[in-house]
């Protein structure tokens, strides 16, 4: 199920599970960690309940899948710390966790939707890519402890 954000816990989760899962299967340091645990700071110290969310997974119960969608100014949302624990991958849990991201920005008027993302995420990129996203740039950066590609995906909202 897909339920808001918002239970003790939650946001706690969200950081924990982007350090541990980022680390075991990438390699990426706590620097990582640290600019989720940002994100997940401004979130809960002050989004605009009328323009801004966020979801958390759950499968059996447990938290699984996380995805916030923030304003970025400009009439574009952005996407923000999308994960699925691996125990979750094939249920197309990460799949409804970008759409209801996308139609929540939709139907609160958003026109675009952007996302940063890094190379090898494959199945993440895969998500996007289904969904209509489009890559809008690529640069080689050393970021968490590791060499990647820094991705920009963005989506028209609007027709």
């Amino acid at each position: 199920m897909i339920r808001e954000l918002g239970r003790p816990g939650d946001l706690g989760w969200v950081i924990k599970a982007h350090g541990e899962i980022y680390a075991r299967e990438y390699g990426w340091d706590t620097s990582f960690e640290a600019m989720v645990a940002r994100i997940v700071a401004d979130f809960a110290a002050g989004h605009d309940p009328a323009r801004e969310a966020a979801w958390i997974a759950e499968l059996d119960n447990h938290r699984v899948g996380s995805v916030f969608c923030v304003d970025g100014g400009s009439q574009t949302a952005v996407l923000r710390v999308l994960i699925l624990d691996p125990a979750a991958r094939g249920t197309g849990l990460g799949g409804r966790l970008v759409d209801t991201c996308v139609g929540y920005a939709r139907n609160v008027g958003y026109k675009r939707m952007t996302l940063w993302t890094t190379d090898g995420l494959d199945a993440a990129r895969n998500l996007y890519l289904r969904r209509g996203f489009r890559l809008t740039g690529e640069e080689p950066q050393r970021r968490f402890g590791a060499d990647l590609v820094g991705q920009t995906y963005e989506l028209a909202l609007v027709d």
